[in-house]
């Protein structure tokens, strides 16, 4: 009888937790009748463009999982504050040049055509549904709040993992933005948190929307997955670009390597930028992530001029030391001649004119 009743209490519980704000909620009705008619809509799932297994043959999950919690990995994390340039948040751009400030992994704001857009924020102090569980920010990468911004045009979510997607920077951030623009089956979450229908814009692959007269915003695809709770790709990932009169950014989310940067290339190429991962892989994974060299090689079949890597330098979700991503990129993009940018935390570039170069984090 008590075996049954601590059953019965812990299944509640499951059940409670589960069911918490945090987790957001599956796309249901109109949204999900539209998530089934998608042409990558299959077996109950949304699927990449490409197959796209989690593991390598041969490698199971447990493998990955003790490899993750009980293998020793060294340098995961700086053993000091990284350095934090504090950024103008809210004023005005210098000029007509795009201003693009980084605040570590692949959170930014972009100011552009008099807009300000705000990408992925995650200002917690882990990506995670609760914040005793999983990576800690580094030190020195929690300078800025999400309270403090203010007046943000568009939000822009890529997908709905906790790295990019981040339940209380939300909830700070939402009584500031005019709109909000993601991947379909995203706003589910959103209006599960309380975000009003009418202040959220769900794009499919290949599908744009025109904001405030002079913004064009269209989702691409991408080689990932989704998922907050234990069902996964239910909601879409995706890529965009940015583009206006003068400029065209391409914003990438999380991607693996795959063929979709030649065609996004050759269909909306050339990039003045591209924002592109560089973090967070292994070769456990390999599908799902890109490689550092391959986020260069990414960037040229994007036909973009300058790549800003991202993914990195504020949580450590994979097993490699924490600055080897951008250790790594530098080396390729030097190899391949590919102008690269690396701001540090907090600092901002400006397109064409301030593009820093510092390799800061040898210094750590």
């Amino acid at each position: 009888m008590i075996t049954l009743y601590i059953i019965l209490v812990m299944a509640i519980a499951f059940f409670v937790i589960i069911n918490l704000p945090v987790f957001g909620r599956l796309p249901k009705n109109q949204r999900l009748a539209k998530i089934y008619q998608l042409p990558n809509y299959k077996e109950g799932a949304l699927q990449n463009l490409s197959f796209t297994p989690m593991q390598p043959e041969g490698v199971s999950f447990f493998k990955v999982l003790n490899a993750f919690l009980f293998e020793k990995h060294p340098n995961k994390a700086p053993d000091k504050a990284l350095p934090y340039i504090a950024p103008n948040l809210n004023g005005s751009p210098k000029g007509d040049a795009p201003e693009i400030t980084w605040f570590g992994h692949s959170s930014y704001l972009i100011k552009i055509d008099g807009l300000r857009i705000l990408v992925d924020p995650v200002f917690s102090k882990t990506p995670s549904p609760f914040s005793f569980i999983g990576s800690k920010a580094f030190l020195g990468t929690d300078v800025v709040k999400a309270e403090e911004f203010k007046n943000i045009d568009i939000l822009l979510i890529t997908h709905d993992h906790y790295d990019h997607l981040d339940y209380n920077s939300i909830l700070k951030i939402a009584p500031q933005v005019k709109t909000i623009v993601t991947s379909l089956g995203v706003g589910e979450h959103l209006e599960k948190w309380g975000i009003k229908a009418d202040k959220i814009n769900e794009l499919c692959w290949n599908e744009s929307l025109t904001l405030f007269n002079s913004l064009r915003l269209t989702a691409v695809p991408a080689r990932h997955f989704t998922g907050r709770k234990f069902k996964r790709n239910q909601t879409l990932w995706s890529a965009f670009v940015l583009k206006t009169e003068n400029y065209q950014l391409f914003l990438g989310g999380d991607s693996g390597y795959d063929t979709h940067f030649a065609k996004i290339g050759e269909e909306f190429g050339p990039f003045d930028l591209a924002l592109l991962e560089c973090g967070q892989y292994n070769a456990y994974w390999p599908y799902i992530h890109m490689f550092p060299e391959e986020t260069v090689q990414a960037t040229i079949d994007l036909k973009a001029k300058v790549l800003m890597p991202v993914h990195w330098g504020k949580f450590s979700l994979a097993m490699h030391p924490w600055n080897e991503p951008i250790k790594r990129v530098v080396l390729a993009a030097s190899a391949k001649q590919l102008p690269l940018v690396t701001p540090r935390l907090g600092e901002t570039i400006i397109l064409n004119q301030y593009l820093p170069t510092e390799n800061w984090w040898l210094e750590e």
